[in-house]
């Protein structure tokens, strides 16, 4: 594939709810790979598969919103308008909708480990070339998965990748940065009425312009299928 402009980073999650660390992962691949700018898919949540904890989508937008201001991050829920419930589907209308565009597929270690129980993981690397942040506590269980073993040998330094006027792929990129202690989970456990606070003007997407509206989400295709745990809560 030929070269056409800087590509864009893709980070998939319920952001439950976003935080500083969501941001400092993004900011370093965007800075590692030199990446145009990157794109937080907010899940619109799937209503016919309740998840306790899990926030209204509204809130968690705002939140996405508050931690990629003054950034070049762009926050949407444009699963909810493809109508995709698995990644795989998602990057690929994705890839169709902007085909001028190139995407990397931003991750972090705990994703890797289990990577190969999502739906079309083989797809979603001929998709796109993957970046793998590491994650304190699941970098072994990541080397040892079984979509490892199949990715080891695309593995692809970050310079290699800047600097490449052709890129083809399966390509892995791993990165590695200073650990960032913060946890979504560990902000629900702290304050777990957070959501009930937040107000403020309907949000609108970043992407398509569209307002993020709790109702909305009641459409029974939107958001990932609960069997397939991308959630980026670093």
């Amino acid at each position: 594939m030929s070269r056409r402009g800087q590509p864009i980073g893709l980070l998939g999650g319920s952001f439950n709810p976003a935080h500083g660390g969501h941001r400092r992962i993004t900011l370093f691949a965007l800075h590692a790979l030199g990446l145009a700018e990157c794109w937080w898919l907010v899940s619109p949540g799937n209503p016919l598969k309740p998840r306790a904890g899990m926030a209204p989508l509204t809130a968690r937008f705002r939140t996405a919103q508050a931690a990629a201001r003054h950034a070049p991050i762009r926050v949407t829920a444009i699963e909810r308008e493809l109508g995709t419930r698995y990644t795989a589907d998602t990057l690929r209308a994705l890839a169709r909708r902007y085909p001028r565009n190139r995407f990397v597929w931003l991750m972090g270690a705990d994703n890797l480990a289990q990577f190969h129980q999502w739906k079309d993981w083989r797809r979603i690397a001929r998709e796109m070339p993957i970046a793998v942040v590491a994650r304190p506590g699941y970098d072994r269980a990541a080397l040892a998965s079984p979509a490892m073993a199949w990715l080891r040998r695309y593995r692809l330094s970050a310079a290699g990748f800047r600097n490449r006027d052709e890129w083809s792929v399966p390509a892995l990129i791993e990165l590695r940065f200073d650990p960032d202690p913060r946890s979504a989970t560990d902000l629900r456990r702290l304050d777990p009425v957070w959501a009930g606070r937040l107000s403020g003007p309907v949000p609108r997407d970043g992407l398509t312009h569209s307002l993020i509206k709790d109702a909305d989400t009641g459409d029974a295709r939107a958001g990932s299928d609960s069997g397939e745990s991308r959630d980026a809560d670093a």
